[in-house]
């Protein structure tokens, strides 16, 4: 009897192996390029796509988003994937906590029934820190990018070996979602190196990776031949016309074209206004590519928001132009998650290419928001009262030199020779205030081009001066990528060379923040931190409203919120419901300006 027991057990497990090998043998697909389509599972495949980055959306909201995607009409997701993010400093990798889980990511979009484009670099742009590069490449004096530049290429390699590592398992092949993969992005815009792209495509084959790649790029002549690679699928940014798939099929034949970003919204920066787009081109623009079966990614569907020190900036004809802490992008799901007319537009625009037996997912009910009545903060110490030893330097270098890659330093000297006049810093990278004998004097500002100040006549034999440099986002396009931060050559005074420096790295991290020590005695210098409780009774995404301060940072229980700045037109920002506590929350508030504490308002929408 227990014989014939064993036996059955072990004829119900082969049963059942042989049924999970037949469920998985039915779950699996196959994703090729053809001559002009995308081909899944032998057939003809319209990618209708909507962009969403991970390290953007707080990990508890990512299904949320991907179900809003699929309710909007999508059947792929495309997510970026920031190195800087995931490598946050040189040789260290996250692939495992909070945002930086991407297996996590992964697994969601697969178990919403979605496929999966991948933009992993090593360069993104997205308005992001450096276009995802990570710093620490720029304590290189002579570092070139994106290019073939060994000691670039070395941290490249390694980041791709990491990375593969974590995505292999869920490429098509091996029954996961991801279909495509990008090489670099919109490289035409920038450089003509095709060995360089041509050394980023074998490098992910040598790690294991062998879904279909594309890349993406301008629909111009110069840039898709500099950009494009034979083999890989074309990506257009954006491509809204037949006459941009007939070049695109001209420069690169024999492969399929579509249009990698389509734009639904743009970017924003300091001190402009909101940018929204019109809605009719689009859905005319949407309309053209679903008539004519051209796939397409939304970018981005979703934005979301520029946490921490990670908003990049443009440097276009304008000069320096720092990207504002909403990522909201005029997005059809704007930054906390909901549907806007945008999304309904589409959707209902979407909804008609369905057959008749087909209907749209619901649309996900969106996270609870609330609103935080006024909390009163009080001046709770200077960075004056916090400053770590200093380093001493004979001229200013900029923070890379220093090993130190966002935030803030205190560049002080004394004045010998020249003690009053013109000030240059050459260059300020990118804001400054400016203080002679304790006493602030003005600012510096790299946004509006001012790099000089008038340093007035002072009754102090050797008067102490002191340069607090705020680095903003590392410009994440174009021909400028390399942009140190702090005084990045020298300082002069009427035309005199300043000499001997003490500097204070301020990097303004979790650490430095947790162990912030009270100021025993009132403060009046520029450079405060303000500090307050609240209580909530219940969680829920709110929009803490800054109009009564200046410049600055906030954190909440310890999570960097982002930057404000009362030149907008972000006046509120995000704070998402997962970093509230039910109970007693602290705030605290970093302002460049400010002097006199005042009260800060949660609400339940960024305006």
């Amino acid at each position: 009897m227990m014989i014939k027991r064993n036996i059955l057990k072990f004829l119900s497990a082969i049963f059942l192996l042989i049924g999970i090998s037949a469920q998985a043998q039915v779950q699996k697909h196959t994703f090729t390029l053809g001559t002009s389509d995308f081909i899944l599972d032998g057939k003809p495949f319209q990618i209708i796509s909507g962009e969403m980055h991970p390290a953007r959306i707080p990990e508890e909201y990512w299904r949320h988003r991907i179900k809003m995607a699929k309710a909007m009409g999508c059947n792929t997701i495309a997510a970026y994937i920031f190195w800087n993010y995931q490598e946050p400093s040189e040789g260290v990798y996250n692939f495992s906590t909070g945002n930086h889980n991407i297996s996590k990511f992964i697994k969601i979009v697969q178990e919403e029934g979605m496929w999966l484009i991948l933009r992993p670099g090593p360069y993104v742009c997205a308005e992001w820190e450096l276009g995802g590069i990570p710093p620490y490449l720029l304590r290189i004096p002579d570092i070139k990018v994106r290019c073939m530049d060994p000691r670039y290429m070395q941290a490249v390699e390694k980041y791709i070996g990491k990375l593969a590592a974590e995505i292999k398992p869920y490429q098509i092949s091996n029954g996961g979602p991801i279909i495509l993969l990008q090489v670099e992005n919109e490289y035409g815009s920038f450089g003509n190196d095709r060995n360089y792209m041509a050394r980023l495509k074998e490098a992910w084959h040598q790690n294991g990776i062998n879904i279909p790649f594309f890349t993406g790029d301008g629909a111009t002549t110069f840039m898709l031949e500099a950009g494009s690679l034979p083999g890989c699928a074309v990506g257009l940014d954006s491509g809204g016309s037949l006459a941009d798939f007939v070049l695109a099929n001209k420069m690169n034949p024999g492969v399929p074209v579509f249009s990698s970003e389509t734009y639904p919204g743009w970017l924003t920066h300091w001190g402009e206004k909101w940018a929204r787009p019109d809605t009719a081109n689009l859905l005319k623009e949407i309309k053209f590519l679903m008539d004519n079966k051209k796939s397409f990614n939304l970018y981005v569907i979703h934005g979301g928001t520029n946490f921490g020190f990670t908003a990049g900036a443009n440097s276009g004809g304008k000069g320096y132009e720092p990207d504002i802490t909403s990522y909201d992008y005029d997005a059809p799901i704007n930054e906390q998650g909901i549907a806007t007319p945008k999304y309904l537009a589409l959707r209902k625009l979407l909804g008609s290419y369905l057959p008749k037996s087909e209907t749209l997912s619901p649309i996900p009910d969106p996270i609870p928001a609330i609103e935080i009545p006024s909390v009163n903060l009080e001046a709770f110490t200077s960075v004056w009262d916090n400053l770590p030893i200093p380093q001493r330097s004979v001229q200013p270098k900029p923070f890379e030199a220093y090993g130190q890659d966002w935030g803030f330093i205190v560049y002080k000297t004394t004045l010998i020779g020249h003690k009053k006049g013109k000030l240059v810093v050459s260059d300020i990278h990118d804001y400054a205030t400016v203080f002679l004998n304790g006493e602030y004097i003005g600012k510096l500002d790299r946004r509006e081009g001012l790099n000089t100040i008038n340093i007035p006549e002072s009754n102090v034999a050797y008067p102490v001066l002191e340069i607090f440099v705020e680095a903003m986002g590392r410009i994440n396009f174009a021909q400028y990528l390399i942009d140190r931060k702090g005084i990045t050559d020298r300082v002069t005074l009427n035309g005199m060379t300043l000499m001997n420096w003490d500097v204070y790295n301020l990097p303004m991290d979790e650490k430095y923040i947790s162990t912030l020590k009270p100021s025993e005695k009132q403060q009046t210098k520029n450079g405060i931190f303000f500090k307050g409780v609240f209580n909530t009774e219940k969680t829920g995404d709110t929009f803490f409203d800054f109009t009564n301060y200046q410049k600055g940072i906030i954190w909440i229980n310890g999570h960097n919120l982002g930057r404000y700045w009362n030149i907008g037109p972000q006046k509120r920002l995000f704070c998402p419901a997962s970093w509230l506590m039910t109970g007693e929350n602290e705030i605290v508030v970093f302002d460049l300006h400010q002097t006199e504490a005042k009260a800060v308002n949660g609400y339940k929408t960024i305006e």
